[in-house]
């Protein structure tokens, strides 16, 4: 279901982007490491009809990805931002277009698309979820949880966040914290709706491990291999029970068709950044929906922007499994919108205002801003 009815252009003036620091609610961890710190770039499109707002997820370490805070702040200073204000009238849909000619760094391309997105979106007063074709109005929240000390402290955290109304625990499992870790959790709660993650930690000899995951009747599980190693997760595949879900592999609409190919999947994680914006993302919607593959939306602990961004794709009728749409209470205690996300019965409510739907803090925003760079067409 491709994008029903374009957005309209705008005429852009300039880019502003800062880099953030924004504490997180506590140590995030992952098979990559610990975060204490969200650094995350922020953009902002000047246009002649008013400013739009996007979001680069990198990591301050090319860890997750080869991209990461510094390289993203350079390149979109130094090639992409100029090249769009180059065009001077420019469309949401044109802007992959213009950006193709570099090579690979989706994460600062899709926040700049999302920034021009959101400016024309505002000025035609219509919201992100209508333009990609949402049909909910919430979507249910997962909780993405990180690798604790040891399995107590696991259960007692999962604890906290079905407390809280979350309707999909994920926890993130590395060699040596996962039979146990996962057991404990099953056990623990039951029948919940359970996956893990494990961020390319493991290689084709850890099968027989990853089998043993077999037995917990998991949802899914996500990434156990290498990013380029669609192949072997295929081979993988083939030996679980447990269904096998991407994320860092599917990069682009083509990966995904590449990966559905092979069989080296049979979910989805979309994340807008990873695969260059939301309209790619779409696309990779309409591809899994069309083959009947579930997908379901991925989080990089964005702000409120990235995060009600996300809500509005999640929306989206082949988005069959609850996604990492959290409230924004999940890692941070001050957002930087007036009105952070929040869980209502398990869900997350699809902001409904112009573009993103959501109005920035500035407060918040001065507070957390640690670089600033402005330029001008």
């Amino acid at each position: 279901m491709p994008i029903a009815r374009p957005a309209a252009s705008v005429a852009l003036e300039g880019f502003e982007l800062r880099v953030l620091h924004l504490p997180l609610v506590s140590p995030f961890t992952t098979s990559f490491g610990t975060e204490t710190v969200r650094e995350v770039i922020v953009v902002r499109a000047l246009t002649s009809n008013g400013d739009g707002w996007g979001e680069i997820v990198t990591q301050a370490d090319p860890l997750y990805s080869s991209e990461y805070t510094q390289g993203a702040w350079d390149v979109a200073l130094r090639f992409l931002a100029p090249a769009l204000l180059d065009r001077r009238q420019l469309a949401p849909e044109d802007v992959a277009g213009v950006l193709e000619p570099f090579k690979g760094h989706r994460m600062a391309k899709a926040g700049l698309e999302l920034a021009v997105l959101d400016a024309a979106l505002r000025a035609e007063g219509r919201p992100l979820g209508e333009y990609l074709g949402a049909v909910r109005d919430r979507v249910p929240s997962g909780v993405s949880v990180g690798i604790q000390h040891d399995p107590a402290a696991l259960v007692n955290t999962v604890a906290g966040y079905l407390d809280e109304g979350y309707v999909r625990i994920k926890i993130k499992i590395k060699p040596g914290r996962d039979i146990a870790d996962t057991a404990a959790v099953r056990d623990a709660f039951g029948t919940i709706p359970l996956q893990v993650d494990a961020n390319s930690a493991y290689t084709l000899a850890d099968a027989a491990t990853l089998a043993e995951l077999d037995r917990f009747d998991l949802l899914l599980i996500e990434q156990p291999l290498q990013e380029d190693d669609l192949v072997d997760h295929a081979e993988l595949a083939r030996r679980l029970r447990t269904p096998v879900c991407l994320d860092e592999s599917i990069v682009s609409d083509k990966a995904a068709a590449d990966a559905l190919a092979l069989g080296s999947a049979s979910v989805i994680n979309i994340k807008a950044g990873r695969v260059g914006g939301y309209l790619e993302a779409a696309r990779i919607h309409d591809r899994c929906r069309d083959a009947g593959v579930p997908v379901w939306c991925g989080g990089m602990l964005e702000t409120g922007i990235g995060r009600a961004a996300n809500a509005a794709l999640a929306a989206l009728p082949g988005f069959t499994l609850p996604g990492d749409v959290s409230a924004s209470s999940r890692f941070y205690t001050r957002d930087i919108i007036t009105e952070p996300a929040v869980l209502e019965d398990g869900h997350v409510r699809v902001p409904t205002g112009p573009g993103l739907g959501i109005e920035i803090d500035p407060v918040a925003l001065e507070d957390f801003t640690v670089a600033r760079e402005t330029l001008a067409r």
